[in-house]
């Protein structure tokens, strides 16, 4: 990135002014980056939305519940539609903990 300034009379003014700009544009494209950065993990999270895009499907007739983000299958329907969302909430986090170390190296 290259700021020139010949604003004043004087070098060291001129170089100051300089700094300054150079300064803001940095910070500019900085926070241009966060922000972009932000909304690309937004749109990660979001997803398009397509019906196609399942999370979890509830099978009654075969007492199976799958959890389609993950890829995680358990055959106790019953058990989970009475709250009991223990092994499925651990798997999830433990999935979610390892993208995150992926997402960090």
């Amino acid at each position: 990135m290259i700021v020139t300034c010949q604003d004043e009379k004087s070098q060291h003014k001129n170089r100051e002014k300089a700094m300054k700009v150079l300064r803001a544009r940095l910070y500019d494209e900085e926070q241009k980056k966060m922000h972009d950065e932000q909304a690309s993990e937004r749109k990660q999270q979001v997803g398009s939305g397509d019906r196609s895009e399942r999370i979890r499907t509830y099978n009654f007739p075969q007492e199976r519940v799958t959890d389609h983000r993950i890829g995680l299958t358990l055959h106790k329907l019953s058990a989970i539609m009475e709250g009991s969302l223990d092994e499925v909430l651990d798997v999830l986090s433990l999935h979610f903990q390892s993208e995150a170390l992926k997402g960090d190296s």
